[in-house]
């Protein structure tokens, strides 16, 4: 009988020599650290940059006591005992804006507004629905307690108090928080430089007539608009042929001028000797086989200074694997405190979905709601990592687990939703 000998694929149940998805995540985060820098900005510009140092507020918010809604300041003193009505004399207005100077007396009440400066003595505002009133007289009953409707001085935030720690990423609600302050500058962290090429003879640029056998590239702009999305300053070096001398200069010039590169193509088994061999003749490069679907291929390491990502060169697969692997890796090296949240719901799947124990896949999904409040899953249909279109009409991710076998149509799957994480 003759033998012979094959190398392990992903055809394979378990792919000898294949990391888990979850031990490759690992792997990357434990081999990078963020990447310094930091600059000042207008805090019109912020929105979604990352804060470099602690904001400690410089002043008490409100910075003096004020009035919660429309109606009358009193004394407390002056509040209605039980089955009776209080008697006021209104002795004046105060607008937000324009102090009122007299101190209150016993028996008198000022009509004062929303945000208005509450007036020296009174410590407790009737609403001016509550109130009946009859020329400069008001009246009103015993349903009030001391102290209502009044906002105290700091009473959101206190002097000195630090109000957001360093390493968030700025929400619109922050930035007006920061302005409540009247701080028109902040420092942040600096964007990350991101060089970017795809690689491979076959591929052709958007603009160039078909050639047989050729097709357009489509991951620089994908991975492109993923980075730019993220605020990173996206160096695009277009598409590099499978020559070594090419290669050679395109990963040093990358490595002179970004924190971070990424290639598609070119790290797979059969493919081109040489992208390796110049890889790990520039730099620290692994070449890892992932037990994932799509995306099994990848190569994570350093060139210099730079990160290197090698994504797998098939159109989804490069995205499955930039949002799973590099995006947690990205956020780690832009300096955020805490990961983005990608939050990942349990939703019933409609349909059977054919799965193998031995490694994560990783479908698209449309995800719905019901009538009932409920969601639910469906794939869009064929996988093949070359099907980019299914990408596009996908709303969500199907996380089928490592250890998961078939999915029996109404069992719950984890899914998730790309709102938030595209």
């Amino acid at each position: 009988m003759n033998s012979f000998s094959t190398q392990s694929s992903c055809a394979d149940t378990n792919e000898l020599g294949s990391l888990s998805a979850q031990q490759a995540l690992n792997n990357m985060l434990q081999a990078i650290n963020e990447k310094a820098g930091d600059e000042l900005v207008p805090l019109t510009e912020a929105v979604d940059r990352i804060l470099a140092e602690p904001i400690r507020s410089t002043i008490d918010v409100p910075a003096h006591r004020n009035s919660a809604v429309d109606g009358y300041a009193i004394m407390q003193g002056d509040l209605a005992k039980a089955d009776q009505l209080s008697s006021l004399l209104v002795t004046g207005q105060v607008v937000a804006g324009h102090p009122e100077h007299s101190p209150l007396q016993p028996g008198q009440a000022i009509q004062i507004m929303t945000g208005a400066k509450m007036p020296d003595n009174a410590d407790t505002v009737i609403m001016q629905e509550h109130v009946e009133r009859d020329g400069q007289t008001i009246r009103f009953d015993a349903r009030h307690r001391a102290g209502q409707n009044v906002r105290q001085a700091g009473e959101d935030i206190q002097r000195g108090e630090i109000i957001l720690a360093a390493g968030i990423k700025l929400s619109p609600a922050q930035i007006g928080l920061i302005a409540s302050l009247g701080q028109a500058e902040i420092r942040v962290k600096a964007a990350l430089s991101v060089a970017l090429f795809s690689t491979g003879d076959e591929i052709l640029n958007i603009g160039e007539a078909p050639r047989e056998a050729c097709i357009y590239d489509s991951n620089r702009y994908s991975l492109g608009a993923a980075l730019s999305k993220l605020g990173c300053k996206v160096l695009d070096m277009g598409i590099i042929p499978d020559h070594p001398e090419q290669l050679r200069e395109a990963f040093q010039l990358a490595a002179a001028n970004a924190d971070i590169i990424f290639t598609s193509g070119g790290v797979s088994v059969g493919e081109a000797d040489y992208t390796k061999q110049i890889l790990a003749e520039t730099g620290q490069v692994d070449f890892w086989k992932v037990a994932i679907k799509p995306g099994r291929p990848i190569a994570f390491g350093h060139i210099d200074e730079a990160v290197f990502f090698g994504l797998p060169g098939n159109p989804v697969a490069v995205m499955v694997t930039f949002y799973q692997f590099a995006l947690p890796c990205l956020e780690k090296l832009m300096g955020l405190s805490q990961p983005l949240l990608h939050p990942n719901m349990e939703v019933k799947c409609s349909q059977p979905i054919a799965k193998r124990v031995g490694r994560t896949e990783i479908q698209r999904g449309i995800l719905s709601q019901q009538l009932d409040g409920s969601w639910q899953v469906k794939t869009t249909g064929k996988q093949g990592s070359g099907i980019l279109r299914s990408m596009s009409q996908a709303n969500a991710f199907i996380i089928l687990q490592h250890e998961r076998g078939p999915v029996k149509a109404g069992e719950y799957v984890t899914v998730q939703a790309f709102s938030g994480l595209f």
